[in-house]
Order: structure tokens, then C-alpha cells, then sequence
């Protein structure tokens, strides 16, 4: 659904992408993961049409992204990290702005805010102004909005940004529930557990470049299984091992605090890249 070869983009001196190639699947979940400045948002942009690209090629559903634009553009739905509603209007009214642009006929469009609002549980909302809405509410109708039209490919920018813990999984339950529908969705995060949670694959992106793509059990999995983290002078440092018996025979030698755990997503990046994916 989604093909990239070779995509650049430079801001004068700066190279925000060099040369980034994947491709994500149809119905999958990818996952793409990394400091700020790495280069997410700038991707999604240039998939999405809001940047222009330096060099290299893109394709969405097939189509290419600047020789088929307005096919490409059907092709998907798009939630930005800011919230980007008019707040001035009602939700039931922001969504049929968007189905205007898509040229929805109006029954269709009627009967699809309708089913899309019940999915996300603001049906009972529909007539509130979108300034008198949760941030949590908020989210769920951009991302209402964003599948109202039915595209095969949804992105979303780092779509939990500032929700406290239970409403970012509740987020967390609605996008698993349009990955079953079939959709194709792109992720970026700040939140490692995010995605190791809902990704199928992950890209760990550093400094323009994709330093690994894989599953994130995989991922892991070439870092350890478990995990030390010692104190050492003020400085923690994590210390990996491939079996629980390496793990204890070192800890049998310690007199230092340390605390044994299972290794995670951010113990992969880390060992990538060098690098906390929040920064």
C-alpha cells in the first residue's frame, strides 16, 4: 500500500531524510520511531503531499504521489499531531465538511457520519461545538474524520500526544479496531510502549537514515532477552543478556542496586541508534 525508494529531502545545508526506502504492507500496522528532528513528520508530509521531496519516489495504494496526485490523495486519511478542527463548529459539522471535499453525495454522506460517529462513541455528541470537547474527544474526531471517505491507507502523527495513560489506550483500542477493517495505517510516536503494543513492524529512523526494520518482538529479541540496569557512579548504565542464567551468574558478582527486567522496544532503538526516542 505504501512504496518508498531512495526519498531525500534537504533544507539547505540540512538533510532532513537520506535516501529512506521501505514499504509497508496491506492491513499492517508500521510503526516508525525516533528522536525529534529524525525525520517522521517530514515523511508524512511528503507522502501526504504537504512537502515536496528532494529526490526519490513514492507510490500510495499504487499510485505515484506526484504523476497520479489526486489519485494518491484518495487514497488516504490523515491525522497531524496538532489539532487542526474548527472549533467554532459542531463535530457533526466537521465531518461533513470533509465528506464535501471527498464529493460524497449527501445520503451517502448522512448515513457515513452517522455509522463513523457511533464507531468512535461521539454519536451522542454530534451537535457540541468541537471547542466544548475533551482533548480525548478531540482525537477521536480527527481520527473520525479522517476514515469517514473509507481510504485504504491512514496516517497518524503522533496521535496521543499529550493524552493522560487511559485515554491514549483507549486511542490505542480504536486503531486496532481500523486495522481490522482492513486499513493500512503509518504510525509515528513518542510513546516506545505505543508501538511496541500496536506495531506489526517498526522502523527505528536516526538523523534521516532507517537503521533497522522489523518486528518488534525481533527487534528485541537482537538486543537480549533480559535486561540490568546498574547504577555506577550517578550514571545508570543497562547491561543485555540472551538468557536468564548469563543474568543472574552476573548479578551473583554485584554489590551495587540493579534492577533485572525483560528488554524492550527502547532497549533496541537504544542499542541502534545510541539514541532515546524522546529527546
Amino acid at each position: 500500500m505504501i512504496k518508498v525508494e531512495k526519498l531525500q529531502k534537504s533544507y539547505k545545508n540540512i538533510d532532513a531524510l537520506k535516501e529512506i526506502s521501505f514499504t509497508v504492507h496491506p492491513g499492517e500496522l508500521f510503526a516508525y520511531l525516533g528522536p525529534n528532528g529524525a525525520g517522521k513528520t517530514t515523511t508524512i508530509r511528503i507522502l501526504t503531499g504537504l512537502t515536496r521531496r528532494t529526490a526519490g519516489d513514492a507510490w500510495l495504494g499504487g499510485f505515484h504521489i506526484d504523476k497520479e496526485t489526486l489519485k494518491a490523495k484518495k487514497e488516504f486519511g490523515l491525522v497531524m499531531q496538532s489539532i487542526n478542527l474548527d472549533q467554532e463548529l459542531s463535530i457533526y459539522e466537521n465531518m461533513d465538511i470533509h465528506c464535501r471535499l471527498f464529493n460524497m453525495p449527501r445520503p451517502e454522506r448522512r448515513k457515513k457520519i452517522e455509522e463513523i460517529l457511533s464507531y468512535v462513541d461521539l454519536a451522542h455528541r454530534k451537535d457540541s461545538l468541537v471547542k466544548q470537547l475533551s482533548g480525548g474527544m478531540k482525537r477521536r474526531l480527527m481520527i473520525a474524520r479522517a476514515i469517514v471517505h473509507s481510504p485504504g491507507i491512514l496516517f497518524l502523527d503522533e496521535p496521543t500526544v499529550g493524552l493522560d495513560p487511559k485515554i491514549r489506550r483507549r486511542i490505542w483500542g480504536l486503531i486496532k479496531q481500523i486495522q481490522k477493517t482492513g486499513t493500512t495505517i503509518f504510525l509515528t510516536t513518542h510513546y516506545i510502549e505505543e508501538a511496541e503494543f500496536l506495531a506489526d513492524r517498526v522502523a527505528f529512523l536516526d538523523e534521516g537514515r532507517i537503521v533497522a526494520i522489523d518486528t518488534p518482538q525481533k527487534l528485541m529479541n537482537k538486543t537480549g532477552i533480559w535486561a540490568i540496569d546498574q547504577m555506577d557512579e550517578n550514571k545508570m548504565e543497562t547491561l543485555y543478556f540472551d538468557t536468564r542464567g548469563k543474568a543472574d551468574t552476573f548479578i551473583a558478582k554485584q554489590e551495587e542496586s540493579y534492577t533485572l527486567r525483560r528488554v524492550n522496544l527502547e532497549d533496541s532503538f537504544l542499542s541502534f541508534t545510541g539514541k532515546k526516542v524522546q529527546c
